[in-house]
């Protein structure tokens, strides 16, 4: 029996890799192991909508091609279902894709779920409604996220620019965090909340964190003067916990 699969295209994720997935399927996904199907997505969270409507219609697999923002829409789609995750990566920072070791090219990657290789990983839920299946956070990662999702162009350059532009502007948070029992009280440049090492780009923001061992990592960093960005990185507290 042919593993009945949904194809969920972000047309306008990362740097363009997307563009050519119809042709790259036709190549390289063995067709007697699949019978799939392409969407595209056409407004935001749309991908959600399409995996959760391929759930209820029995599908067995949902496969993201785009980054982890499209790969998190999927995800809300299939939570709580039998339906699979695949991710053909083409976003520009693909934190999760790197954190399984898949391939970054779309045509390897499509080879590899021709192996049909499960692998079963954490999540996290973040106010009883999201599913996070590698990173999430708050203060200036999430300022910065914002500013990206909106921004024209992708990649490690305008997400470079972004960062340097804004760094300066970004003061510090006062939070409170309360984790198995104990609270913590730090004043901090942003609070991370990880299932796997990365955001994307093997920038590491938890680097212990593995996307099995059931624990979170919440790394909470400290801002350092812009021209020491050269010499050191931001002080990092780590803080790992059960689920």
């Amino acid at each position: 029996m042919k593993t009945k699969t949904l194809i969920v295209v972000n047309p306008i994720s990362g740097v363009g890799r997307q563009k050519k997935i119809e042709t790259l399927l036709k190549q390289h996904l063995n067709h007697d192991l699949f019978d799939y199907e392409v969407r595209y997505t056409e407004h935001i969270h749309h991908g959600t909508e399409i995996a959760r409507e391929a759930a209820e219609r029995g599908y067995h697999c949902v496969v993201a091609v785009g980054g982890d923002g499209s790969v998190n829409d999927v995800v809300q789609g299939i939570k709580d279902t039998d339906t699979r995750l695949g991710i053909i990566p083409c976003g520009s920072g693909n934190g999760l894709a790197r954190s399984l070791r898949l391939p970054l090219q779309p045509w390897l990657a499509i080879r590899v779920l021709n192996q049909q290789y499960e692998q079963t990983i954490d999540s996290i839920v973040v106010n009883d409604r999201w599913i996070v299946v590698n990173a999430a956070g708050c203060g200036f990662d999430a300022y910065i996220a914002r500013l990206m999702h909106a921004a024209k162009t992708r990649g490690l350059p305008a997400y470079t620019n972004l960062i340097l532009r804004e760094y300066s502007r970004y003061k510090n948070s006062d939070y409170r965090i309360t984790v198995d029992g104990n609270t913590y009280y730090r004043n901090a440049w942003f609070i991370a909340v990880a299932n796997s090492r990365q955001y994307g780009y093997n920038l590491a923001v938890a680097p212990k964190a593995k996307l099995d061992d059931g624990l979170m990592d919440i790394s909470i960093l400290d801002k350092v003067p812009i021209d020491h960005l050269g010499i050191t990185a931001p002080s990092k507290q780590t803080i790992r916990c059960t689920r």
